[in-house]
């Protein structure tokens, strides 16, 4: 079974794209368990989930890109035998780098095993030119992503807020996310993450919609794959 990857503005309905092609085909999302997988071979504790991807990525400051610092992005749990051959556990930091080749090492298993959609996490770079893989780029007019990162934020919230308030909250978001996700491409990778040339197709789902995206996109599979 082939491969998709899925990149995405943040508020343009790519995760329900996503979830939407794995019914249609009968794939598997690829998730933050995949990448435990890789984190419990490279000797960290089953409990650790480590997801070093765009949607958890923060841009950094000017001093810190300047300066190259190294970046502990979690406190993690290795095991290791004492003189007597026990295993004890050790809390030791996990740099970016470090939890980064963890999500490429859990991709490249999605890869080899087929049949996988893998939602960002810099998968159209990782997977590129590889065969039996399909890249799509999701986009949508910022008013409409507005829209669903405002009713997004209402139900998460369950509280009452003034339009304006809640409209400037979903806008910085949306502006923030995206931001978050251009600099990690571009930081680890050296690309721009909305150049067209990496996918094979750019969808907009402001003009066709959740469904009709996710059945572009399986129908692009089925005639490329089968």
């Amino acid at each position: 079974m082939a491969v998709i990857t899925i990149s995405r503005q943040y508020g343009s309905g790519g995760d329900e794209v996503a979830l939407r092609v794995c019914e249609m085909l009968g794939y598997r999302l690829f998730d933050k368990h995949h990448i435990s997988r890789a984190a419990v071979e490279a000797g960290l504790s089953e409990q650790e989930v480590i997801d070093y991807s765009e949607d958890n990525y923060r841009v950094k400051n000017f001093l810190d890109r300047l300066l190259r610092r190294p970046v502990a992005v979690a406190q993690v749990r290795v095991w290791k035998e004492d003189a007597r051959g026990a295993h004890i556990p050790e809390t030791q930091p996990l740099s970016e780098i470090a939890a980064l080749n963890l999500v490429q090492k859990a991709v490249q298993a999605a890869y080899n095993a087929g049949g996988f959609v893998i939602l960002g996490r810099g998968g159209q770079i990782i997977l590129k030119d590889r065969p039996n893989v399909l890249h799509v780029r999701i986009e949508a007019p910022l008013e409409e992503r507005i829209q669903r990162v405002k009713q997004q934020l209402k139900e998460e919230q369950a509280a009452y807020y003034a339009d304006v308030g809640i409209r400037r909250a979903a806008q910085d978001l949306i502006l923030a996310r995206d931001a978050a996700s251009a600099e990690y491409i571009k930081q680890f990778y050296g690309l721009d993450w909305d150049d067209p040339s990496l996918y094979h197709a750019v969808l907009n789902t402001g003009r066709l919609g959740i469904e009709k995206t996710a059945e572009v996109i399986a129908a692009m599979a089925r005639i490329l794959f089968t």
